[in-house]
């Protein structure tokens, strides 16, 4: 089962791949000018989805994959929970902890959300 479970995992990163290529390539086009590195790259990487046969670039890499990596993910996750009463466990301690300690993990969430606003805006201020 173990390595049923590990062949989905890597068929599933595999058929995302392209997706998540292209979602990186968007934002890294945007962080600098694109004379430089890494943000030519990526914008030749844009250029190519957005200028490739619609029916390979849309259809096929961007909503097909994903859909079926959702698919057979959802699947998996569910087969798997039905299956393994360890897990159901560990969800709920897990979802105890979480009530338990929900003050503080809105805290660690507002300082990581400040942490990525603040970066981005660094970046866009050292880009101008």
């Amino acid at each position: 089962m173990k390595a049923f479970k590990r062949a989905i995992a890597a068929t599933e990163l595999l058929l995302i791949l392209p997706a998540a290529l292209f979602m990186v390539a968007l934002f890294m086009r945007n962080v600098q000018p694109e004379a430089y590195q890494p943000a030519h790259t990526a914008a030749l990487i844009v250029n190519w989805y957005a200028h490739g046969p619609v029916w390979l670039t849309l259809w096929i890499l961007l909503m097909a994959m994903p859909l079926a990596v959702l698919l057979l993910g959802g699947a998996t996750l569910l087969r798997t929970w039905k299956q393994d009463a360890e897990l159901r466990q560990s969800a709920r301690q897990i979802m105890a902890s979480i009530r338990a300690h929900f003050a503080t993990l809105l805290v660690a969430l507002a300082t990581l959300s400040a942490a990525g606003i603040l970066a981005i805006v660094a970046m866009h201020a050292i880009s101008d």
